[in-house]
């Protein structure tokens, strides 16, 4: 079974007597896990956690993550998420899988479908050049099956342009604020908002940013309520964290 979704489906036909538990026993009698070799596929990744496991490109061969991506697909697994994918590795995975390529975040998504879009997650970034990491955000949390608006270049030092977008910000369910620099963004969002806010530090600044961790330890000691911290451009996990905060009420 590709979620629990479905498994709670065929339960309920069962119940219903739709379908009969000896076929019910052998839809869910599937490997819980595919062993290629160089990796250990998790095919129940989705049934415990509500999303399939999520590849990480890096180190990995091209070779290894279109094999990978190839089993979940064999499985009907859809909007399988493909991180850190360089355009080289993109243009040979793509040979062997059906693939839909993001060049700004470096990320993939293997055979693409359709997906939900509940609640409303915002992803602001300080300045333009944060768009790498909060694109990444981005299309994690929708490939997860949230609605996503994005607040570009809405940074401190013209607080003017985030002024202008209290709306989105206020009806989100989720504020994820990207900053490097001096990373106050987060800080200034979580003081406007009623909702979480996920910070995601960039290692974008001059200088003694220390690659970053200047808005790492800003943010880790923001004094606005509600405000939670990412590893430096881990971009997938606030979005991650983002789509379970905004689906936490659908869940029963």
């Amino acid at each position: 079974m590709d979620n629990r979704h479905d498994i709670l489906q065929l339960l309920r036909q069962v119940a219903e007597g739709a379908v009969p538990p000896e076929e019910a026993l052998i839809q869910l009698k599937t490997a819980p896990f595919e062993d290629l070799g160089y990796a250990k596929v998790d095919l129940h990744r989705s049934v415990r956690q509500g999303a399939a496991e999520v590849i990480y490109g890096a180190g990995k061969t091209p070779e290894q993550i279109a094999g990978i991506a190839g089993a979940m697909g064999e499985r009907g697994c859809q909007n399988i998420l493909i991180t850190r994918l360089s355009p080289e590795a993109a243009e040979l995975v793509g040979k062997s899988v059906p693939l839909d390529y993001h060049p700004i975040p470096k990320a993939a998504i293997a055979f693409p479908g359709e997906r939900r879009e509940l609640g409303r997650i915002v992803v602001a970034t300080g300045g333009t050049s944060d768009m790498p990491v909060a694109e990444e955000a981005a299309l994690t949390a929708e490939v997860l099956g949230n609605r996503v608006t994005r607040l570009y270049d809405v940074g401190v030092s013209g607080l003017h342009r985030l002024l202008a977008n209290l709306e989105p910000l206020m009806s989100a369910r989720c504020v994820v604020a990207v900053a490097g620099m001096e990373g106050a963004l987060a800080s200034v969002i979580g003081g406007l908002v009623d909702c979480p806010v996920v910070a995601v530090p960039t290692s974008v600044g001059y200088g003694a940013n220390f690659g970053g961790l200047s808005a790492l330890l800003a943010m880790l000691n923001s004094c606005a309520s509600g405000c939670s911290v990412v590893n430096i451009d881990n971009g997938f996990g606030a979005g991650y964290l983002a789509s379970m905060i905004n689906q936490m009420e659908g869940i029963s």
